[in-house]
């Protein structure tokens, strides 16, 4: 998918008082950051942000940080928090590749990933999002009972992300090939920008909840 360049948006995102600039120098300080001992929870792939914003907003004890590795996505995330600012959510623009680089040891406790890339080359299967390569580097930075959550449309990457836990020695806490016909997993939802999309058009969600 081409991404439309949005004119400026590196600048704005570089002024904003709600990006961490200097992510590197976070590690192990998140909650000297956010000035309170409230869990940290952060998304990875954040798109535009809806997902996230609408769960600082529900949660105001517990601190959220959503990652997006591209400028003209992550802007508008920026603008809703100039607009309607939230004091427990901060935003990282970086590759997920780095986020060990960034949290610390049992610094997260939970990590959501919605609709991300399925990158559908076999060759590319290490940098899909619910890889054993990734959930590995989740398991650095969550706390013990920490969980990662997992949402998509995409059947053939939710089969590879369930055949990816046994291997990276995850185990799965709930799971659904249906979510929105899934009450007990519905509970508390949050949509992002895609899922309703997708599921509008009647195209069935998976998730899952897994921890270690």
């Amino acid at each position: 998918m081409r991404l439309r360049n949005v004119t400026g948006s590196r600048e704005a995102i570089a002024k904003s008082d709600y990006v961490i600039h200097n992510p590197q120098e976070c590690q192990g300080k998140w909650h000297e950051i956010f000035g309170n001992d409230n869990p940290v929870r952060i998304e990875i792939g954040m798109g535009k942000g809806r997902f996230i914003t609408e769960l600082a907003r529900q949660n105001p004890d517990v601190n959220y940080v959503g990652i997006e590795k591209f400028s003209s996505v992550l802007i508008r995330g920026v603008q809703k928090q100039e607009e309607d600012p939230l004091l427990n959510l901060y935003f990282i623009r970086m590759d997920a590749e780095e986020i060990t680089s960034v949290f610390g040891t049992d610094e997260v406790d939970r990590i959501y990933l919605n609709f991300s890339d399925p990158w559908p080359k076999d060759r590319h299967a290490k940098r899909r999002l619910p890889s054993r390569e990734f959930l590995r580097r989740y398991g650095e930075i969550l706390i013990p009972e920490g969980v990662v959550e997992f949402k998509t449309d995409n059947s053939d990457l939710f089969q590879f992300a369930l055949e990816e836990l046994e291997p990276a020695g995850w185990k799965i806490l709930q799971m659904t090939k249906d979510l929105h016909n899934d009450m007990q997993m519905m509970q508390g939802n949050v949509m992002t920008e895609y899922e309703e999309r997708f599921s509008s058009k009647g195209n069935p969600i998976y998730k899952y909840i897994v921890t270690r």
